[in-house]
């Protein structure tokens, strides 16, 4: 069983397969907003060699099962990829165990490098699920051709592939993103092509006029967009054609692969990069600061779990289990503008809101007790003060700071003792 993109690297593993190893090939193709006609995508299958080809639209597993969950999380690996390729990895590893159990098979194979992660992301999602199986992983078991080498070796065999020498990018997507690598883009000092981007405009040339759109979340889900109820499915495929005609969506980064090297990565993920910041704008308003402060940690951890290929464990259930508790709350509306690539964060409400306008207004109204401000800052500073005294942290040089006038050792004798030395 292959899992089947339809790209240039499974495309000649079907026949390389059947050449080098005498295997029967059946590939295995899930659709997570790519795919544009699965029957095309079968049809290419058998003429590049497959004895049989299963094809399944998986988008509203997905977004339901993976995206979601990641969003709810706000994971964000470095702080910025928004897990696109990530995210679909696991979900793949499933349905080709799956088709590999119906089918009988003892072998499952993918078209990954062995410089990438998603080798990782595959393998051990495979080992989790059905240990049995045997992996082969044809780019870095013997292929071992360059991409014009496969190009050659497509076109030799009349195996339709959908690259040419000119523009050699390697390119995966699904519905939460674009995934860009190879060619001119490994030069991490040139400015990638105009070309390089499909999804988004460039922000020069977007629409001179904002626009604002406003984002209904239900316990961290979104469920709407412009008052206007709707699937995840078809709210992503809204929000990434209206944000990526402004311009919105674009990651140019720098980033550690798990493998150990360092990669320059070019992601468009129009409605992924305006989700994450709703939904993180939504819980600054619900969720308490002790809260936000720990969940950051989670959502870091969250991401390298995904980014590393181990959804399925059980570290990563207990984390999710976590993540739910959060969301409980996280209920509401995101205002947001959009404007020549840039999305900003211009309005929130929640019926559940710990924003109070009586204790923030210096206005009329204001509710806060002043006076109790006395005390606190009494009790809060009562350490620091007692530290003062005792260890005169500041009463010379030594901190980089010039030696105060008076020395703290007087300071500290106490005002009777001072009155009496003055008499």
């Amino acid at each position: 069983m292959l899992a089947y993109s339809g790209g240039l690297d499974t495309s000649v593993a079907v026949a390389w397969l059947r050449e080098t190893m005498g295997l029967q090939v059946v590939t295995v193709t899930g659709d997570l907003g790519s795919v544009k006609d699965l029957d095309d995508v079968r049809r290419k299958a058998l003429r590049s060699g497959a004895k049989r080809a299963v094809v399944q639209d998986a988008r509203d597993t997905f977004v339901r099962y993976f995206v979601w969950p990641a969003l709810q999380a706000g994971a964000l690996y470095e702080g910025r990829y928004p897990l696109a390729t990530a995210l679909g990895r696991p979900l793949l590893a499933k349905m080709l165990v799956d088709a590999a159990r119906e089918e009988g098979a003892q072998f499952v194979a993918h078209g990954c490098t062995g410089k990438g992660n998603d080798q990782v992301r595959f393998d051990l999602a495979v080992g989790a699920l059905a240990p049995d199986l045997v992996v082969i992983a044809p780019m870095r078991a013997g292929m071992n051709m360059t991409r014009d080498e496969e190009i050659e070796y497509a076109h030799a065999r009349k195996i339709p592939v959908p690259v040419t020498k000119k523009s050699p990018y390697s390119v995966d997507e699904n519905l939460w993103g674009r995934s860009i690598e190879a060619g001119i883009l490994e030069d991490p000092w040139g400015a990638p092509p105009r070309d390089v981007f499909q999804w988004t405009l460039d922000p020069d040339e977007a629409p001179a006029r904002p626009r604002e759109i406003v984002i209904s979340f239900k316990e961290g889900i979104p469920i709407a967009l412009d008052d206007e109820g709707s699937d995840g499915v078809t709210l992503i495929e809204k929000l990434n054609a209206i944000a990526g005609k402004h311009g919105v969506g674009r990651i140019d980064q720098v980033e550690n692969r798990l493998v150990g090297i360092k990669s320059r990565e070019i992601y468009e993920a129009p409605a992924a990069v305006v989700l994450h910041l709703a939904h993180r704008a939504l819980e600054d308003m619900v969720l308490s600061k002790e809260s936000l402060r720990f969940k950051e940690r989670v959502a870091a951890e969250y991401a390298d779990l995904v980014y590393n290929g181990l959804w399925f464990t059980a570290h990563h259930q207990d984390l999710a289990e976590y993540v739910r508790s959060t969301q409980r709350f996280v209920s509401g509306d995101i205002r947001v503008r959009l404007h020549r690539g840039s999305a900003t964060v211009v309005g929130r409400r929640s019926p559940h809101s710990l924003y109070s306008m009586a204790l923030a207004t210096y206005g009329t109204g204001d509710a806060f007790d002043h006076k109790a401000a006395e005390g606190f800052i009494g009790v809060f500073g009562l350490p620091l003060r007692n530290q003062a005294r005792v260890q005169e942290l500041f009463g010379g040089e030594a901190a980089g700071l010039p030696a105060v006038k008076r020395p703290l050792k007087r300071l500290a004798q106490g005002p009777a003792k001072r009155q009496a030395k003055r008499g």
